[in-house]
């Protein structure tokens, strides 16, 4: 057998955006990104819940394009539903692919995503699958959007009660975060996608960690200055990590950014939903938290910090879906099993030495952590 090794060179242009007012006449970020010339197809997404709770949405959008990007071949504005619901059956990314062939949409076109995490998964799985890869444009309406999973390059649906299963890799054309759509999302949307932020602190930067100790009474009363400046730092730590880890498209087996996700996946799934994705996260630091500092690798102290952070935050730490069993086994730790087949291969979680400082391991003993999860629902703390 003759096998000839050729490389392929590929670089993607990785643009994450930070603005005001995105939709206003004088703002011409998204203009600027809108390449291709005259006559150029868009067509816009919006999410049913930021529709609701920004009713202007939708007709400041389709003002803008009429005002300032006269030449765009501006389509239409769909509203599709969005949260996590839409990611269990094929049935809103069939939607999605369906208007998007309706629209006669080619590779020079560019799909607008306007939403939170889960829809803009679903929005971007359409984009990735039509044609091979349509230039989508991600807009971010939540916190936990525009700090984590909207600056990412993943998207995706479950398929058979597994989380994510179907999807691809791909880089969006861009993300824009807009202050103006995040300050005016929800208040309970503005709190949960707080435990993403301090997720990111926690495994790669222990300073920006303190500045959230430090501001953490601004933060918990959800001030505009503050919680920009935290998703923009949260933002540009994922976006970095994606960037320069050497590994964007996961072909390994670490995965600094899920800290805390194997078990946060789990109770999403036992919960059936009810427990939100940043909420699960939220609760499963704290039990990955609770075993580092079990094994002897983490200080109680730190860790206390973490989990005391997370609640003068108004975030969740504990649930009773924690302590769900099958026979006399804690459910959720069906979880690491599940992340390990999502990995491919060894086992590999990301446990703390100390705040700012992460390392795999790739055993669990079920015991230890079981005992972890009997002294969060006791209520006790590290120190």
């Amino acid at each position: 057998m003759s096998c000839n090794l050729l490389t392929l060179n590929v670089s993607f242009p990785y643009r994450v955006c930070s603005t005001n007012k995105l939709f206003s006449p004088e703002n011409r970020e998204l203009a600027g990104l809108l390449e291709g010339g005259k006559g150029i197809r868009c067509l816009t997404f919006i999410e049913e819940a930021a529709s609701i709770a920004m009713p202007d949405l939708g007709t400041a959008v389709a003002a803008w394009f009429s005002k300032t990007m006269k030449e765009v071949d501006f389509r239409q504005l769909i509203t599709l539903p969005g949260g996590e619901q839409t990611k269990l059956s094929m049935a809103v990314w069939e939607r999605a692919l369906t208007a998007i062939q309706a629209e006669n949409m080619d590779r020079h076109s560019y799909i607008l995503a306007i939403g939170g995490g889960a829809f803009l998964d679903v929005v971007s799985f359409a984009a990735a699958t039509a044609h091979r890869g349509i230039r989508l444009i991600r807009i971010p309406t939540t916190t936990l959007s525009q700090a984590d999973s909207g600056v990412g390059v993943k998207n995706g649906i479950n398929f058979r009660g597994e989380k994510n299963y179907l999807g691809t890799f791909t880089v969006p054309w861009a993300t824009i975060n807009d202050r103006d759509l995040l300050i005016r999302q929800p208040e309970h949307l503005k709190r949960v996608g707080l435990s993403e932020i301090v997720k990111v602190a926690v495994i790669r930067d222990a300073p920006f960690f303190q500045w959230l100790e430090e501001h953490a009474d601004e933060l918990a009363r959800l001030e505009p200055d503050t919680l920009t400046h935290a998703v923009e730092q949260s933002a540009l730590l994922h976006a970095r990590h994606i960037a320069e880890s050497g590994d964007p498209f996961e072909q390994g087996t670490s995965r600094p950014l899920d800290f805390g996700h194997w078990s946060a996946h789990e109770l999403e799934a036992l919960s059936e939903y009810s427990i939100g994705h940043a909420t699960a996260v939220a609760i499963g630091m704290h039990l990955d938290i609770a075993y580092s500092v079990a094994m002897g690798w983490m200080p109680a102290a730190d860790g206390q910090r973490v989990i005391d952070l997370l609640v003068r935050l108004g975030l969740p730490v504990s649930s009773p879906i924690l302590g769900l069993r099958r026979g006399p086994r804690y459910a959720v730790l069906s979880g690491l099993e599940h992340f390990r087949q999502h990995l491919g291969g060894e086992l590999t979680v990301l446990m703390l030495k100390e705040i700012g400082q992460g390392f795999d391991v790739h055993e669990i003993s079920s015991d230890i952590m079981a005992s972890c999860i009997s002294s969060i629902l006791e209520g006790k703390r590290l120190v």
